[in-house]
């Protein structure tokens, strides 16, 4: 009889199945490739550019922001483009810094507000608004952060400079489009508004659409420069708006909506740059 030492068992080896490469679609390989290389989000179209002929990529993103959806990394869309970003109850453990809150100004969150409600705008539409002249130091404040942009000129005398929103804004406010922004009956819901508003008032409906309007030149070489070598912050003319008590947090997404309920683009006399 041989000994307990010269007994030996074998056990059979745990045997991996191979994965079926037919189980998931290989436009989901591809697409899964094509985002998490890219730097920045991609747009579908681009995205259709890329993958073979007769792929549904519409249902192609559903299906892989499906499979996303209960990970650590999920697949978003932010202004009208896609990405893979931490899953949002996961992100403080990125947080390793304390972050530093920047804070605008009463008159910059009116007058960013209006530009996202009312663009294409002018400078002079925005003043109308308001019903206070606006420093050109604002305008350059919301420059600097990349939330707005100059998009062409209005073919009124003077020819003005037209303002809108960029991207950016729509990822810092976390919004797909700029018809996410919140409407009359939501700011209302809010107390953002007073319930006993004036008869016919309305909170307009924002546009996506970057194309020019009929009544806008595109810009000319230096329009950006002009704006880059703008002169330091001026006071603004309303007592109540240079008021420090009066600065908001700019990530409060409902302050953008309500401040911009105050008025409509009327056609009112140009005044200039």
């Amino acid at each position: 009889m041989a000994s307990l030492a010269e007994v030996r068992i074998e056990e059979p080896e745990e045997e991996i199945a191979p994965v079926d490469p037919m189980a998931r679609p290989e436009e989901l390989r591809l697409l899964e490739a094509l985002l998490f290389a890219s730097a920045e989000p991609i747009d579908q179209a681009t995205l259709a550019k890329r993958m073979p002929d007769g792929v549904d990529i519409k249902a192609a993103l559903a299906q892989l922001q499906a499979e996303y959806a209960p990970r650590g990394v999920n697949l978003v869309r932010v202004a009208n483009k896609w990405t893979f970003r931490t899953a949002g109850d996961l992100s403080w453990l990125m947080t390793r810094e304390s972050t530093e809150t920047r804070k605008l100004s009463r008159a910059a969150i009116e007058v960013l507000a209006i530009i996202a409600y009312h663009q294409p705008v002018t400078r002079a539409e925005i003043e109308e608004i308001r019903g206070v002249v606006t420093s050109k130091g604002t305008i350059d404040v919301l420059l600097e952060t990349g939330w707005i942009r100059p998009r062409g000129r209005r073919k009124t005398p003077g020819r003005p400079l037209t303002f809108g929103t960029t991207d950016g804004f729509l990822s810092q406010f976390s919004l797909e489009a700029l018809g996410d922004l919140p409407g009359l009956e939501e700011l209302k819901g809010t107390g953002l508004l007073d319930s006993r508003l004036p008869t016919g008032f309305s909170v307009p409906s924002p546009s996506d659409d970057a194309a020019l309007r009929e009544d806008e030149d595109p810009l000319e070489p230096g329009d950006t420069l002009e704006l880059l070598l703008a002169p330091a912050a001026e006071p603004e003319a309303s007592a109540s708006d240079a008021d420090p008590s009066d600065a908001g947090d700019a990530s409060q997404g409902d302050a953008v909506g309500s401040e911009a309920a105050s008025g409509d683009t009327g056609g009112g006399e140009e005044k200039g740059e």
